[in-house]
């Protein structure tokens, strides 16, 4: 399932200087921009970057960025989950994973995360979506920002639901692993009961299957 995707922006005043969170922006244009040392949350900056551009060439995949002049220092991924992972086992075509989001030291605070939340779901198309995150805390930079596991999990759900992503219990194993871990959702205005029941059955497989 592809739709047109609608780019917006935000312009925030930041202590520590004017940013721009934008996109869907195109794997051309971010081709071109320079990727921030600090972002190696999950992968050495350069091949982070690489590896954003290859999810922003995607049909489905969608990129956001945070941008201090010619510079990405944050941004938040949407892509069809790993066909490795339970999310993909359910052929829900109108299911999609927001990925990974990092804002750099430098900008964290000041409802940056949010803002790229609150971008994302500017675009109407994301009402044909169920989105959803799995968040771990072995991701997590809690050495960084000196928060413990519960506190940064506040932070995180908080983040989340500026852009409407819920809690949902899950047994997913990985999830289940850590009380800390979870599983947070948007069901999109337009979607259907049937997508729905789908996902609830991806939750619970251990459970029962619809």
């Amino acid at each position: 399932m592809e739709h047109i995707k609608t780019y917006n922006a935000m312009e925030i005043k930041h202590k520590n200087g004017n940013i721009v969170v934008e996109g869907p922006i195109t794997a051309a244009y971010l081709a071109c921009l320079d990727f921030h040392e600090d972002l190696v949350a999950f992968r050495p900056p350069a091949q982070q970057h690489k590896a954003l551009v290859e999810i922003a060439s995607l049909p489905e995949g969608r990129i956001l960025i945070v941008r201090d002049a010619n510079q990405v220092v944050g941004y938040v991924t949407y892509l069809y989950p790993d066909p490795l992972e339970r999310w993909s086992q359910g052929k829900i075509e109108n299911l999609i994973e927001l990925g990974a989001i990092e804002v750099i030291p430098k900008f964290r605070g000041g409802g940056v995360g949010k803002s790229l939340l609150l971008v994302s779901m500017m675009d109407d198309a994301m009402e044909d979506y169920i989105i959803l995150t799995t968040e771990y805390y072995w991701h997590w930079d809690l050495k960084g920002t000196k928060l413990n596991v519960w506190e940064y999990r506040k932070v995180m759900e908080k983040m989340m639901n500026a852009g409407g992503l819920e809690y949902y219990a899950t047994d997913d194993p990985e999830i289940s692993s850590h009380p800390a871990n979870c599983l947070m959702a948007r069901i999109g205005k337009r979607i259907d009961q049937e997508s729905v029941q789908k996902f609830d059955s991806l939750r619970f497989m251990n459970r029962f299957m619809y």
